[in-house]
């Protein structure tokens, strides 16, 4: 008996609107292609999305993101869809840290070709003792293999079983160096602890953001909560060119194992796509199948269900009045890593961000929001005669998948399904769980698809 459910064909079916499906939606839309994105939760944007603040009206970020010179995919999407404005990047790094003692020291490096902007700006940074100013020269070998071969060769020679302290070790990485700049850097860039976190993504990060390109390592923080950066723009601009975006709606694919005639039941249409591009994170890939996983996908499954998952705790905390003119700042010593300057007409917040939450996530939201304030006031003296007027505690607990040595491989773009692809920052770029991993997923993808259609 016929299906009776509505037909519909389109050039491809994206599964998933994070960064990295709706970078590969835009990808191929601006190829010509018909696209069809469907996205199971209401809103777009995945695990960097946006949500309404019920008591003060704002949209707030699930999570907070920074994005870098070196990010060279997210600008072309965000260029693409017109809004690489609202993440300017700043002329050069300029990265304010302070400490549970109150000391604040900046640092900043010059417009230099590399490795010398950095030598400079860590020769100049009072925040370390003269004497380990010199270690980050020590790296020298490492930002020129960068320059060579660039930063995914670097990484390569990096045996996959050091964590990122075995390898700062390997490297004469002074204690004082390793508080005040690498660690906190591998927080956020890898959301686990330097001690869990291996080395090889690390070190990818750092060759890209110290590499040969002027401008790597400029911070650029976006402007608008991340769906009005990025999300909902690419759904305009999917929609404009003929395709659709589907909120709200499961998916369930159907593998056709002649590879003809792939099937994707959404709500109650049958989409018939030429090619399909799983971009949902990890924990999802399981369950986007009509039936089971396919034989010929059962190896990417079983690796998929065994990925861990690192949390993310951000406490959003108002005052009633400004207490930094800083974009944002390092927190060294601290359970919170980050804090971000939310500033708004709306009223004075702040965003502390603890990666590798682990050791906080179950504590209630009362404690964290005191631990968050405690550790703000400790850091920024400025807030000391400030009043905190409310908080709000956003959880994400898989925020991302672990790069603890000895993790799941991670799976090609490539499947061995014809018509089927991966995006995902989980998938092999080689890169951490960050938006850049995300959005290079998805053009990856859109490429291979791009091949069959």
């Amino acid at each position: 008996m016929a299906e009776s459910r509505s037909t519909d064909n389109c050039d491809v079916v994206v599964v998933g609107a994070g960064c990295a499906g709706l970078s590969a939606a835009v990808r191929l839309a601006s190829r010509g292609k018909t696209v069809t994105v469907i996205e199971e939760a209401p809103r777009l944007g995945g695990r960097a999305t946006a949500f309404a603040d019920r008591d003060s009206g704002q949209r707030l970020d699930n999570g907070q993101h920074a994005l870098f010179g070196c990010y060279r995919e997210t600008y072309d999407f965000l260029r693409a869809i017109g809004t690489a404005h609202l993440a300017p990047l700043d002329p050069t790094l300029r990265l304010t840290m302070a400490d549970a003692e109150g000391r604040v020291a900046t640092l900043t490096c010059p417009t230099w070709p590399s490795p010398w902007d950095l030598v400079w700006g860590l020769l100049a940074w009072k925040a370390l003792p003269l004497r380990d100013r010199f270690a980050a020269t020590r790296l020298r070998s490492l930002l020129s293999a960068a320059r060579r071969e660039g930063a995914e060769g670097a990484a390569a020679r990096v045996s996959p079983t050091l964590t990122v302290t075995d390898w700062l070790r390997q490297h004469g990485q002074p204690e004082s160096l390793c508080q005040w700049l690498w660690h906190p850097l591998a927080f956020a860039a890898l959301n686990q602890d330097p001690g869990v976190a291996a080395a090889r993504p690390f070190v990818r990060v750092v060759g890209e953001l110290f590499g040969p390109s002027p401008g790597s390592s400029s911070l650029g923080v976006p402007s608008v909560p991340l769906d009005e950066l990025y999300a909902e723009p690419a759904a305009r601009f999917i929609e404009a060119r003929g395709g659709r975006v589907l909120r709200g709606t499961s998916a369930l694919v159907a593998v056709d194992p002649t590879g003809q005639e792939h099937r994707v039941y959404a709500g109650d249409a049958i989409l018939r796509p030429q090619a399909i591009i799983s971009a949902v994170p990890w924990h999802a890939f399981g369950r986007l199948w009509r039936h089971e996983v396919p034989q010929r996908l059962a190896a990417i499954g079983d690796a998929a269900a065994l990925m861990q998952s690192a949390p993310i705790v951000t406490v959003n905390l108002w005052f009633d009045r400004p207490v930094m003119t800083e974009r944002q700042i390092g927190l060294v010593g601290t359970q919170f890593h980050w804090v971000f300057n939310k500033n708004s007409d709306v009223g004075s917040r702040y965003s502390l961000v603890a990666s590798g939450a682990e050791g906080i996530l179950r504590q209630d939201n009362h404690e964290l929001a005191a631990l968050a304030e405690r550790e703000l006031r400790a850091c920024v003296p400025r807030v000391a005669a400030a009043v905190c007027l409310r908080s709000l505690v956003v959880r994400e607990s898989r925020a991302t998948f672990s790069l603890a040595p000895g993790a799941p491989i991670r799976p090609a773009t490539q499947t061995p399904v014809p018509g089927i692809f991966l995006a995902g920052d989980w998938t092999d770029t080689g890169l951490p769980a960050t938006i850049e991993g995300g959005v290079l997923s998805g053009h990856r993808a859109a490429a291979a698809a791009m091949i069959t259609l």
